[in-house]
C-alpha cells in the first residue's frame, strides 16, 4: 500500500496539484498508514529526488522545485501532531536575505526542505538588516544564520554577511552561532563566502540540508 500511495504522490508532485496531494495524504491515513511513514517513507524521499533532479539539471523548473518543497514542509507540519512520539528536532535555523536584496525563491526552496528534514526555520523575509539576522538568532536560540544573496554588491555590501560576522564577534557568540550563505554570486565564485567571513556556503537545497545539519551538530557538541 505504502509504494502505491508513494506513486500516487509523486504524480500528484509532478503535476502541482497540491489539493490532490493533501487528498492522498488523508487518505493515506485514514487507510492506516503511520505519519511518520508519510514523512519519511513518503514526503523526503520525494523531495531528496527532486532536490538531486535540480542539481544535476540546470534546465530543471525552478517553480516545480518551488512547490515541491513547500507541498513537503506542508504537509510535513500536518503529520508531525499525529507521530506517536514528536519528532526529534535537528535544531533551528534564521534565514532572510542580505540588506538590499529581494530575491526571494532560492530562500523559500531552502526553507521548504529544511522543514521537511526536521530543522525548525525562521524566515526572517526579504532585506534583512544584519543586526535583525543575529537578535533573532539568539531569541529563538538558532545555531545558524543562513544569508542567502542573488546579487554580487548584496553578497559583498557592509551591511552584509561580513556585517553580521561583526556583530557576532562584538557580543562573542561566534562559537553559539554559525553562518552559512548561498546564492548566485557564491556559485561563480567558489571562495566568496571566505572573503565575507562565512562559515559555510552551499551551492543547492540538497547540499544545503547537509551542510546545515552539520553546522549545526558543530555548534551543539
Amino acid at each position: 500500500m505504502l509504494q502505491k500511495v508513494l506513486e500516487e504522490f509523486q504524480e500528484a508532485v509532478y503535476d502541482t496539484d497540491q489539493n490532490r496531494v493533501l487528498e492522498i495524504v488523508h487518505k493515506a491515513i485514514d487507510n492506516g498508514v503511520a505519519a511518520e511513514d508519510v514523512v519519511f517513507e513518503i514526503v523526503i524521499p520525494i523531495l531528496e529526488k527532486a532536490i538531486q533532479s535540480i542539481s544535476e539539471d540546470d534546465s530543471t523548473c525552478l517553480s516545480q522545485m518551488f512547490f515541491t518543497a513547500q507541498i513537503a514542509a506542508a504537509v510535513t507540519e500536518e503529520m508531525i501532531p499525529l507521530f506517536k512520539q514528536a519528532p526529534k528536532v535537528v535544531g533551528c535555523v534564521v534565514i532572510g536575505t542580505s540588506s538590499g536584496d529581494f530575491h526571494g525563491l532560492g530562500k523559500r526552496i531552502v526553507i521548504g526542505c529544511l522543514k521537511a528534514m526536521m530543522i525548525d526555520v525562521i524566515d526572517l523575509g526579504l532585506s534583512v538588516p544584519p543586526e535583525r539576522f543575529v537578535d533573532e538568532a539568539v531569541a529563538n536560540k538558532a545555531q545558524l544564520i543562513g544569508i542567502s544573496s542573488m546579487m554580487v554588491h548584496t553578497a559583498r555590501g557592509e551591511n552584509g554577511c561580513l556585517k553580521v560576522r561583526q556583530i557576532l564577534k562584538e557580543r562573542g557568540l561566534e562559537e553559539q552561532i554559525k553562518i552559512i550563505v548561498g546564492g548566485a554570486p557564491y556559485r561563480y565564485d567558489h571562495e566568496l563566502y571566505k572573503v565575507v567571513q562565512a562559515d559555510a556556503w552551499t551551492e543547492n537545497a540538497i547540499t544545503s540540508s547537509q551542510i546545515i545539519k552539520d553546522l549545526i551538530k558543530e555548534v551543539q557538541k
